[in-house]
């Protein structure tokens, strides 16, 4: 058996948000292209499995129904700017983003009945940024908070982890989880004044949620150590320490140096040590049970080589990457230190880093 379900339809190619828009088809295209051609194609640790379409009643385990009819109606009407940045919808969309939930629902639940060890979701639209009530920065419904809702509704987890690798803040995870303690949400990302203008340090959760809401915003340019030492420093020991029952990746790669929408310097080389990190402490935390669900990465260049990278990881295949790390810059490394520091001091009330 397989070890690792990649959840894919040709289906989330029809959501069309327009030629120009870097959230199109062709990224998609671009990482199916590397699993079907690329070095993994002839590995037998993972394969292919087609997801369902979500019902109504999963998109309101994080959403109001009035928001859910509106996105139908708004679809069906022909579509267009959903928000009044970037969020662009056509007649298909509503239907594709019920079956990106349906993605990762599917995922989960592969490796919750032991019919794989871990899963990725190469599903589209994205969703870490989409709210209650709001679509935003691509997203139309948060895919992987209605995951995480999925497990403790159905199978009465108590303790899940949504680790957030994409390279803007998912404000939609966070505003879903804010004032739990059944999920602990960790995010690594840019400086959230560019976007969305959530994810500051200071901002840890509230109620039986305090301290469960773990923001480590990097300066931009920020390069491989800097945040590796992140992953080492703060989000490792937490996790430890935590014990989730199940793990959630929202996984972004767009924090990868060539990305024309992000502001980070990460390499491929960086994306092998954070899935490695990520498989070693999902079997250590919790017998395994990993889902990625897909997020931004813009690069068509790259995007395919991070994935492949990722599920390479997950499946225990061997995956060799070329890349070439831009210059660090000092200054910038030294910033991204001091909020590794500050982070530290904060969430230190609660755990012990």
């Amino acid at each position: 058996m397989s070890k690792t379900a990649v959840v894919f339809s040709p289906k989330y190619y029809q959501h069309n948000s327009g030629k120009s828009h870097p959230e199109s088809a062709r990224r998609l295209g671009a990482i199916v292209n590397e699993l079907k051609r690329g070095k993994l194609s002839k590995s037998k640790c993972w394969q292919f499995v087609a997801p369902k379409k979500a019902r109504i009643q999963d998109v309101e385990l994080v959403h109001d129904i009035e928001y859910i009819r509106f996105i139908e109606t708004f679809c069906k009407s022909g579509g267009g700017l959903l928000d009044l940045e970037d969020t662009v919808v056509s007649p298909e969309s509503f239907e594709v983003a019920l079956y990106a939930v349906g993605g990762a629902l599917k995922a989960v639940d592969l490796v919750m009945e032991k019919k794989f060890e871990n899963a990725f979701a190469l599903v589209r639209p994205p969703g870490h940024h989409a709210e209650k009530l709001r679509s935003l920065g691509f997203c139309i419904f948060n895919n992987i908070a209605i995951a995480a809702q999925h497990l403790l509704t159905k199978y009465k987890l108590k303790r899940i982890l949504i680790l957030d690798i994409d390279a803007h803040h998912g404000n939609g995870t966070q505003e879903t989880f804010y004032k739990t303690d059944k999920v602990l949400c960790i995010s690594l990302h840019q400086d959230p004044r560019i976007f969305p203008g959530t994810g500051f340090v200071d901002e840890i959760g509230k109620g039986k949620g305090l301290g469960y809401n773990v923001n480590i915003p990097f300066p931009p340019l920020t390069s491989d150590r800097v945040y590796l030492k992140a992953m080492k420093k703060i989000v490792t020991p937490i996790i430890l320490q935590y014990k989730p029952q199940f793990m959630l990746v929202s996984a972004g790669f767009d924090g990868h140096y060539t990305d024309l929408v992000a502001n980070l310097s990460l390499t491929l080389f960086a994306y092998q040590n954070i899935y490695e990190t990520i498989v070693n402490l999902a079997s250590e935390t919790c017998m395994g049970r990993l889902v990625s669900v897909l997020e931004g990465g813009y690069s068509l260049k790259f995007v395919g080589k991070i994935a492949s990278t990722a599920i390479a990881k997950m499946c225990g295949a061997v995956y060799s990457v070329n890349d070439k790390a831009p210059k660090t810059d000092k200054r910038i490394a030294g910033r991204g230190e001091k909020i590794i520091e500050k982070v530290k001091e904060i969430h230190s009330a609660f755990w012990n880093i």
